[in-house]
């Protein structure tokens, strides 16, 4: 297994934390966490990470901005999601999915498949 640097945008504290956790416990890196569509765009142009893992609801606000940037840029990113009801933009109709609620085993078969 290679060690990833993954951002977390996640706009629940306790899931966010949980996901840090997990990224950890995998033997990842958390290159940080962003709560919002303003803030993980900011910190995609920054760079420094190899993988996201990004919320589909961040504050009442669309991830789609920022999967359009990450994909801009050819960075790989998972989509996590309590079910949302409508389907994503044809551009990101294929992007993996992962699906609340988390589990480690989850989060780990989630980050290996992008690799």
């Amino acid at each position: 297994m290679n060690s990833r640097s993954i951002l977390i945008v996640e706009d629940e504290s306790l899931i966010a934390m949980m996901l840090e956790d997990f990224v950890d416990s995998l033997g990842h890196v958390v290159a940080g966490t962003e709560d919002c569509v303003a803030g993980a765009i900011a910190r995609t142009e920054a760079g420094g990470f190899d993988l996201v893992i990004l919320d589909v609801h961040l504050r009442g606000e669309s991830c789609w901005p920022v999967a359009d940037l990450l994909a801009d840029r050819g960075i790989p990113f998972l989509l996590a999601t309590g079910g949302h009801t409508e389907p994503p933009p044809a551009r990101h109709a294929q992007a993996p999915v992962l699906a609340k609620p988390f589990t480690l085993a989850g989060v780990e078969q989630a980050i290996d498949a992008t690799a």
